[in-house]
């Protein structure tokens, strides 16, 4: 709506009207400074309230069940030729273990291709088959290959129109890697995986296309490897009824008058599976990487003699896993007791677009900073969650006849003379290098676990179980939260809508009593004019 006022007295209605209605302008303005603090609040919560449901889906779970700790180690005689990851079922004692052989992948390297002068060749991706030297082609004939690799065969279909890039992505679709240098003038061709089920094989579906196949190089056989797989893909072809395919397979077996042309100058390498010896029992694998009774090895090299393996129970490893997840619950609750005993920030609120101008970014920065870091102080749900973590952490735990605590252990919380609020409830491990609070006490920890790791185990355990259930029961779905969240976050998003309700009622309000304003200005003004109108008039008639 345009409003046209003041042009009869020259009164500034803009400013005027605005004046009337500031004090509904006002309410509106605390309304959404409300309204923007309460979501800051809710952000708030929710970052806050992710970290909290890690902790408790993932270090906390974790801890509840025995294999947290059931730590083993394995030392390894040569470190270089093997490496070892011992699960928690593996079995305490010494072993030995020869590597005869790494798995390897099926490899193919093309002959070099080389002009009609015998020279390195210049093709490129997008050079037809039928545009290469000696291939005697045309764009119209058709050109039938099969791959296999693993259990999987393929049949590619290529012409005298396919380029070389052709044949590639053919070849990649099919299963194997492969591609074209374009300096060396030569294809590569290897299978995915190690192994000899992953190997693949590369067979021509009839005499011409086979002719092609040793003219790009790639026609190749492993003439060691009496399991080639390309020999036994040609021995299925004379299986196969297809004349096309029995005539190939004879002449590329060998059992034509005939010797079959090969690419002279390729190199095709078998896949091939790990072979070792545990104990003097012998296993194979496709990968060099393969798990036996708990261990997991990672072989790197064959081995001219046996390599002694030694599994014992890892106590270094018990005590990161308790020291891990002692860090990860101080971080948590010194976060929690940082929020809820920050400092007041009554004084301030959110600024206004007007309030952000006449002050610097940094200052703005600031300001709000002052608003956000408040915002959960004192809130009676983070205190729930903060007394539920620190009084069931410092819970007694029923072992046998005996009732023990985590000070037992040499962990405690520090001094309260020592201590700000932020890190009142943080637990230290005597003996801990990483803790200038507690470093140069007596490590009772390590002793504990050394003397008597089960006991330590069920201690935690029962430990971590305490805190967990009762923090499952402050995340339970209520009237006033979703489930899975430690706050109420649906009775402040019922709080927020009210707000946007209250703002839009405003709005109205304001709008209101402004119309009614510039109404009773444009009477004023339009009784203004019909005066002028007749003065103007009278004068006239005067002579004036």
């Amino acid at each position: 709506m345009i409003r046209i006022t003041g042009m009869n007295s020259g009164l500034d209605t803009e400013s005027i009207i605005s004046e009337l209605v500031s004090a509904q302008s006002y309410k509106k303005q605390k309304i959404v400074k409300d309204q923007t603090k309460l979501s800051w609040k809710q952000t708030a919560w929710k970052t806050l309230n992710s970290k909290i449901f890690s902790f408790h889906q993932k270090t906390l779970s974790n801890m509840r069940f025995s294999d947290a700790y059931k730590k083993k180690a394995t030392k390894v005689s040569n470190p270089n030729a093997v490496s070892v990851v011992s699960g928690s079922n593996a079995v305490d004692g010494v072993q030995t273990l020869k590597v005869d052989k790494l798995a390897k992948s099926g490899y193919l390297t093309g002959a070099e291709l080389t002009d009609d002068q015998g020279k390195r060749a210049s093709y490129t991706s997008t050079t037809k088959l039928s545009e290469m030297t000696g291939m005697g082609l045309s764009e119209g004939d058709s050109l039938s290959f099969t791959l296999t690799t693993g259990d999987k065969t393929t049949d590619i279909s290529l012409s005298g129109a396919s380029t070389i890039g052709d044949v590639v992505s053919q070849l990649k679709k099919a299963g194997v890697n492969a591609s074209f240098d374009e300096t060396n003038q030569r294809f590569f061709i290897s299978a995915t995986s190690t192994g000899e089920k992953a190997d693949f094989a590369l067979a021509a579906n009839d005499r011409a296309s086979f002719d092609v196949l040793t003219k790009l190089g790639i026609n190749k056989v492993d003439a060691d490897n009496e399991n080639d797989k390309t020999k036994a893909l040609y021995r299925e072809y004379l299986a196969s009824g297809d004349a096309a395919k029995i005539e190939v397979a004879n002449y590329a077996l060998g059992n034509t008058a005939e010797s079959p042309v090969f690419s002279e100058k390729a190199t095709r390498i078998s896949g091939s599976n790990a072979e070792i010896k545990l104990n003097g029992a012998d296993f194979s694998f496709e990968s060099n990487t393969f798990t036996v009774n708990g261990l997991t090895f990672s072989v790197n090299e064959k081995t001219d003699s046996e390599v002694t393996l030694t599994t014992s129970t890892d106590y270094d490893g018990i005590y990161d896993q308790i020291k891990s997840f002692l860090k990860s619950y101080n971080e948590l609750i010194n976060e929690i007791s940082t929020l809820y005993g920050a400092d007041s920030a009554d004084k301030y609120q959110p600024l206004t677009s007007e309030e952000k101008k006449a002050m610097s970014d940094d200052e703005v920065e600031e300001w709000e900073k002052k608003i956000k870091d408040s915002l959960l102080r004192k809130d009676s749900s983070l205190g729930s969650i903060q007394d539920t973590l620190s009084q069931y952490m410092q819970a007694g735990i029923q072992i046998g006849d005996k009732k023990f605590y985590l000070s037992d252990f040499g962990i405690n919380t520090g001094s309260y003379f020592d201590t700000t609020y932020k890190d009142r409830y943080a637990l230290h491990i005597d003996g801990d290098s990483d803790d200038e609070y507690s470093a140069q006490k007596e490590d009772r920890l390590k002793a504990a676990i050394a003397s008597d790791p089960n006991l330590v185990a069920d201690f935690f355990q029962q430990l971590t179980n305490g805190v967990y259930t009762q923090m499952q029961k402050l995340m339970a779905k209520t009237s006033l939260s979703s489930a899975m969240t430690f706050y109420n976050d649906l009775e402040m998003k019922s709080e927020y809508d009210d707000y946007t309700s209250k703002i839009s009622k405003q709005e109205q309000k304001i709008k209101d009593m402004e119309d009614k304003w510039y109404s009773k200005f444009s009477k004023m003004e339009t009784a203004l004019a019909k005066l002028s109108s007749k003065t103007s008039a009278i004068s006239g008639m005067l002579g004036m």
